[in-house]
């Protein structure tokens, strides 16, 4: 039997009602003692916008299953990568430190063995947790098989579709199938941490389509017309430097979005691949809630990069646009209080608090060389003084079409420095007043002593983080 056959999630049955319904029906694990620790559940998606969940204000995508972990839980509505790359985003996530630190900034790349033995799953398990990893790997080197109980990945890409036993099966399905297979695998000898690493709703490379979705879902979205970004238009492709109209954002437009049908169709299939995640989102908590470990559990949703979806008249990531590097993040943590609830959470967060966040639930130290911060005091609706205003973004992936870029993000402005070109080209953003990125206001006289403030923090910053 197919798993999606065991949740009937487009009905929405019951996604509106009431949640979990746990929130005073369930003890959490903190009321059975101190030595009790939480399993750890972590989702990822790839490619996957802050904006693209319903629970953001998305009136399209449907995402009910994560919505109600949105309810249940917190949402961090300001949540970044610090660099906007599948390879390095990875290692940051599991490191919790900078690609300049853990020193993965090529696909190629493994990571050192003194990094990887700071890495989440490494340090989790050797605490006693059972660990399991599936789906998309993304590290160089060979896959660390035997650093886990439960092995469920894959190197590269994969293919989303698979003729299995006669019958269509679609990667993300495959996936959920192998965490299911993990949690049985699980006799609550020892709390759990499983990762959990979708392929969706990253892009099928190089095929005709390039959003494949599952053909349960083939006519999901077919009466929905895909409103055009007020950023997708030629003008403000001209607005962009040379360099960047002939990058390989644009090159990927071309294949995406070049034409209406084209990007009414690719848009529509980007937000079936997540509907297709979320399913087994809700599948997996389904599980959970069979076991009697929902209410041990504390779950973290994430995406690895942004994506543009034709905005600016590009595609893909790699710049510092909001739609680059901006994420979904999402906490369900049985232990808040029933006021904390469904709160959407400004404070800026990073891909590299993911690492810290995990290891503090469980009770597990830090790592000094961890550059990131736990998440866990701002779920529970404390503001740590301390907590970042600013933060630093690198990107030194090397490709001829996707030129080096650093920056700074402030509550307010945006400074992002192509650093390979010669001169250096500047970027100069008054987000408060310019949230599409419309105006590069590098080169206006008036900002002149802002710029050179922004450029101050860069240097200082990049510093910091290696």
């Amino acid at each position: 039997m197919r798993n999606s056959d065991r949740r009937s999630f487009i009905k929405n049955s019951g996604a509106a009602a009431g949640g979990f319904a746990i929130a005073s029906s369930l003890q959490p694990w903190m009321a059975r003692g101190e030595e009790s620790r939480p399993n750890l559940l972590f989702i990822l998606t790839d490619d996957h916008r802050w904006d693209a969940l319903g629970s953001a204000g998305n009136p399209i995508v449907q995402t009910p299953n994560l919505d109600r972990i949105t309810r249940e839980g917190v949402s961090f509505t300001r949540n970044f990568v610090v660099t906007s790359i599948c390879c390095t985003s990875r290692a940051n996530i599991f490191t919790g430190m900078y690609g300049s630190r853990n020193g993965v900034e090529t696909f190629r790349t493994p990571f050192s063995p003194e990094t990887w033995n700071e890495c989440y799953p490494m340090l989790l398990r050797e605490a006693g947790y059972r660990t399991g990893f599936v789906g998309k790997w993304g590290i160089g080197g060979e896959s660390p098989e035997q650093d886990f109980d439960f092995w469920g990945g894959y190197a590269g890409q994969g293919v989303y579709l698979e003729e299995i036993e006669g019958e269509t099966r679609h990667m993300t399905e495959r996936l959920g199938n192998k965490s299911l297979e993990f949690l049985d695998g699980c006799d609550g000898s020892k709390p759990f941490c499983l990762s959990i690493s979708f392929k969706a709703p990253h892009c099928q490379d190089g095929a005709e389509r390039q959003f494949p979705p599952d053909p349960d879902l083939e006519n999901l979205y077919s009466d929905v017309e895909i409103p055009r970004p007020e950023t997708a238009t030629e003008e403000e492709f001209q607005k962009l430097p040379e360099f960047l109209q002939e990058s390989e954002a644009r090159k990927r437009w071309g294949v995406r979005f070049a034409n209406e049908e084209m990007r009414q169709n690719s848009v529509k299939d980007y937000y079936r691949l997540i509907t297709g995640v979320d399913r087994q989102v809700g599948i997996l908590l389904d599980k959970l809630e069979e076991m009697g470990e929902l209410k041990n559990t504390v779950i973290i949703f994430t995406g690895d990069n942004g994506f543009y979806l034709g905005e600016h008249g590009l595609a893909g990531k790699w710049f510092m646009h909001e739609e680059s590097i901006r994420t979904p993040l999402l906490v369900f943590d049985p232990s808040l209080p029933e006021e904390q609830r469904g709160k959407k959470l400004d404070p800026m967060t990073l891909n590299i608090d993911i690492s810290p966040t995990l290891l503090e639930y469980a009770g597990v130290e830090i790592p000094d060389r961890v550059q990131g911060q736990s998440l866990r005091s701002l779920a529970h609706g404390k503001n740590p003084k301390d907590w970042r205003t600013e933060w630093f973004y690198e990107h030194h992936f090397e490709h001829p079409g996707i030129p080096q870029t650093e920056g700074v993000r402030t509550e307010r402005w945006k400074y992002c420095r192509f650093i390979e070109l010669d001169p250096v080209y500047e970027e100069l953003y008054d987000l408060e007043n310019d949230p599409l990125e419309q105006t590069n206001l590098a080169s206006n006289s008036d900002y002149k002593n802002q710029l050179n403030e922004m450029r101050k923090k860069w240097e200082h910053l990049r510093e910091s983080v290696v």
